[in-house]
């Protein structure tokens, strides 16, 4: 078999036993690699029903098709076990070399069953796997903890993932890191902290065989060459921070916990002031040639020295969001959240409901004692000083910390139950999923691939957004076109996580970010890497069954169509400022755009998907289960 090994290894950590797997070629054909293959790893092996947090849900990582090979952002890997802040599928995607490190070890994929009985390094040196005592890396930053395994074993070669102190509290936002990189969402940190794994290093020594290597390298060179083009630009001199100006003109950009979408002080949080004040150099990952992360620092201040990558999805949330206009503060925070290893993402919008329940006077000062603060203090939105100390407390599980490190829905429920408040009015999540960047109030299409997304509030599973802000479809308005267009654009978007592609490179096959000019170029990858003949339809059929597995593991934990909604803020808040003041997404919109988006992918009224659709997609065993 060219581009795989064939081989899945399992490691039990409660035994301290592994063994391997064997897959067909044709499992392969169906599955790929990414969150798809991940996710499909996650059905065979877990317990359905059990607590996300218990040795009976398993930590899956799978590799990409394209990784160790030459084919340009394809270094990814998918991650995926049942989610602690959803209860549904956790699926994420990070990067770079470990996912090299991983292919060239020889496994297509792990499956971490158990929990060990003391924290471990699991240590994967090709074929062989070592249990490693990892109590001297306890307390350690993601990056230092890296740094420290390379130092034990004396090798600058071996790449680790790993989680922080967050992911050690049991902090259920926390992440997993792994150069520089996160797969950030849905609270992987917390699941590998409840097995007590402190990190997954891994040494590979051997080579990627591809069936075509010729014609590989030809097409590789032929994107890298479009990649250095317009189509890249804006990522490659501003990054993605540079959608902060642009989301604030169409007054999409979420202020103040999503009560506005502009942002008065918006040029000072700006990608084009980052770049100026505070940018160091730019990274990129192993197999990119585009170069994306803002590597950003604070050079004067309270703050002075503190150093991160920055991205726009972790700016607005901890920017904006928190209505904090000192580029400094916004560094800090979210260098705290990527040493601590917890999502920066969830941590801001957490942060921003806690500022918005003291603001409206259900919090007072009193909440908020800590060791740093003894008489407590009082959280604003602008205070950037008292934002970072609440990083440092979810982190810490200190005082109020430990509230909402379990994140918006939980803190909401538990706030509510105990004051009898209603605090859940403004707690921005999707199925306990914090919300991106993109306030989906003004954003119709985009509303309903939020709404009824697998993995809970995100972008990077539905591109809906697109033909909303480009135009392409009326963003203001509802009509019956849009359960087509974010079943398309879904399905589109789960083609790049199965790969993986960075989806940054969309517009380098043809110069059109689109189905037409992308897929016969990946057909000619995927056929080159493994000598198969796959044609644009079974490229399509990719992202179909992708996001078919995902859901399939979401019905068998209980899902129904009462989970796919958006915030209670989205359908009865308007906002006041800008462009997009005046308009929500009414209960009845969002009823009749599911009907829409359940038609368009062939399921049932409810949601549910067909026996028929399940066999027809090679998945019989999955109709068995839940097939209606």
């Amino acid at each position: 078999m060219y581009g795989y090994s064939g081989k899945i290894l399992h490691i039990d950590l409660t035994e301290r036993k592994t063994w391997v797997e064997e897959k067909p070629e044709e499992w392969y054909k169906l599955y790929i690699g990414g969150v798809s293959m991940a996710t499909r790893l996650c059905w065979e092996n877990i317990e359905p029903g059990c607590d996300a947090l218990s040795p009976e849900n398993p930590i899956a990582l799978a590799n990409g098709i394209f990784a160790g090979t030459p084919v340009p952002v394809g270094g990814k890997y998918g991650l995926a076990s049942k989610s602690p802040l959803t209860g549904f599928i956790g699926d994420s995607l990070s990067g770079s070399w470990f996912t090299i490190a991983l292919k060239r070890a020889g496994w297509d994929g792990l499956v971490i069953h158990g929990a060990s009985e003391e924290w471990v390094n699991v240590f994967v040196d090709d074929k062989r796997v070592q249990f490693r005592d990892a109590s001297a890396l306890l307390g350690l930053g993601t990056f230092a903890t890296e740094e420290a395994i390379r130092e034990q074993l004396g090798d600058d070669q071996v790449r680790s993932a790993t989680i922080g102190p967050a992911g050690e509290n049991g902090v259920t936002i926390a992440n997993v890191t792994n150069d520089g990189r996160q797969a950030g969402r849905t609270g992987h940190g917390a699941v590998w902290g409840s097995k007590k794994l402190k990190a997954l290093s891994v040494r590979g020594t051997q080579g990627v065989t591809v069936a075509d290597p010729e014609t590989l390298m030809a097409l590789s060179f032929e994107i890298t060459e479009a990649s250095q083009g317009p189509h890249t630009s804006k990522y490659r001199m501003l990054g993605t921070a540079t959608n902060v100006l642009n989301m604030n003109k169409l007054g999409l950009l979420p202020t103040r916990n999503y009560q506005e979408g502009v942002f008065e002080d918006a040029e000072l949080v700006s990608g084009e002031y980052l770049d100026e004040h505070h940018k160091v150099k730019v990274i990129a990952c192993a197999q990119c040639p585009i170069a994306c992360e803002q590597m950003s620092i604070v050079r004067d201040g309270e703050y002075k020295g503190s150093m991160t990558g920055i991205e726009y999805e972790c700016l607005y949330a901890n920017g904006p969001n928190l209505g904090i206009n000192d580029m400094r503060a916004i560094i800090k925070l979210i260098e705290t959240c990527d040493q601590g290893g917890q999502d920066a993402m969830s941590n801001g919008v957490t942060i921003s409901w806690a500022m918005e329940t003291f603001e409206r006077g259900i919090f007072t000062k009193e909440d908020f004692k800590c060791a740093k603060y003894p008489e407590g203090f009082e959280p604003n939105f602008g205070n950037g000083e008292a934002a970072v100390t609440l990083a440092e407390m979810i982190r810490d599980r200190e005082g109020i910390g430990e509230l909402l490190s379990h994140g918006t829905r939980y803190a909401s429920q538990q706030t509510d139950k105990e004051r009898g408040t209603e605090t859940y009015q403004w707690a921005m999540n999707i199925k306990g999923l914090e919300n991106p960047g993109y306030d989906a109030r003004a954003l119709k299409t985009f509303s309903v691939g939020l709404a009824v997304g697998t993995r809970g509030g995100c972008h990077n599973r539905t591109a809906a957004y697109d033909p909303d802000i480009k135009g392409v479809t009326n963003r203001f308005t509802v009509d019956e076109t849009r359960g087509k267009v974010a079943a398309s654009t879904e399905e589109y978007a789960a083609v790049y996580d199965t790969l993986p592609l960075c989806k940054f490179i969309r517009r380098c096959f043809t110069g059109k970010a689109d189905r037409a000019g992308a897929w016969p170029m990946i057909a000619k990858l995927i056929n080159a890497t493994t000598g198969w003949d796959f044609d644009y339809d079974d490229v399509d059929l990719i992202g179909v069954r992708a996001h078919t597995i995902k859901k399939a593991f979401n019905i068998r934990e209980g899902w129904t169509r009462a989970d796919d909604h958006l915030p209670y803020r989205w359908h009865h808040d308007p906002m006041t400022k800008g462009p997009s003041a005046g308009y929500v997404v009414t209960e009845e919109e969002l009823e009749y755009l599911k009907d829409l988006y359940y038609e368009a992918k062939g399921w049932t009224k409810e949601g549910l998907i067909p026996k028929e659709k399940l066999i027809e997609l090679g998945m019989a065993d999955v109709a068995e289960e839940i097939g209606v």
